[in-house]
């Protein structure tokens, strides 16, 4: 990740219904929500939510899928531990210790015991 998408990638995140939405969809995790549900849950009209989902997905941090006639929302796992990477991969001048289970976390997320095999 560069600096160009990383500021991408806050800036989309710098709203608050688009920074709800994503982390919603970092809780239903790799398979998603339909777009129906994730307006509901997150309290936007669906035109709302396809004016934030559209900024998430500009920025690489969410995709979508279409399933028969539902449109599923998903976040990008790869994108936001990129972002969260280079973040901190300068952590703590060279002493990662400092930073404590923060550079471990973000190494993993998204992945369980099995994907790590």
């Amino acid at each position: 990740m560069n600096d160009t998408d990383a500021i991408a990638a806050l800036g989309a995140l710098a709203q608050e219904h688009r920074l709800g939405l994503f982390r919603l969809l970092m809780r239903a995790g790799p398979s998603g929500i339909s777009a129906g549900a994730l307006a509901e849950e997150a309290g936007v009209s669906r035109s709302s939510l396809s004016f934030h989902i559209a900024q998430l997905e500009r920025a690489g941090l969410v995709h979508a899928r279409r399933q028969h006639r539902n449109i599923f929302y998903a976040v990008e796992i790869d994108a936001m531990r990129r972002l969260v990477t280079f973040l901190t991969q300068d952590c703590c001048n060279g002493n990662p210790d400092i930073c404590g289970e923060l550079a471990v976390t973000a190494a993993f997320c998204g992945t369980t015991p099995e994907t790590e095999r």
